[in-house]
């Protein structure tokens, strides 16, 4: 292999902002961040969905509508046909 053409592929830790889940693993990504994670200073990345918590992997299924649509949809057609069930609010 040429010098100098690969980026570093090194140890990083992945923290999950939702659940509070970090994890090691290899990576070339670039950050500026870092951590100590179990006696040893890693590169940080913050993610917003792992494993931990994305809904196929944890069988919890939530509906994330910061705009309104899903209630306004629900108005206007109701619950006819919806496979969800309308949660409590």
């Amino acid at each position: 292999m040429k010098a100098n053409t690969h980026p570093e592929y090194r140890d990083v830790v992945f923290h999950d902002l939702s659940c509070d889940f970090k994890f090691v693993t290899r990576s070339t990504i670039n950050t500026r961040e870092t951590i100590n994670h179990e006696g040893k200073d890693y590169p940080l990345i913050k993610i917003e969905v792992s494993a931990e918590s994305h809904p196929f992997y944890t069988g919890k299924h939530k509906i994330v509508d910061t705009a309104g649509r899903v209630e306004k949809f629900r108005q206007k057609f109701g619950t006819v046909g919806s496979k969800t069930a309308v949660a409590a609010g």
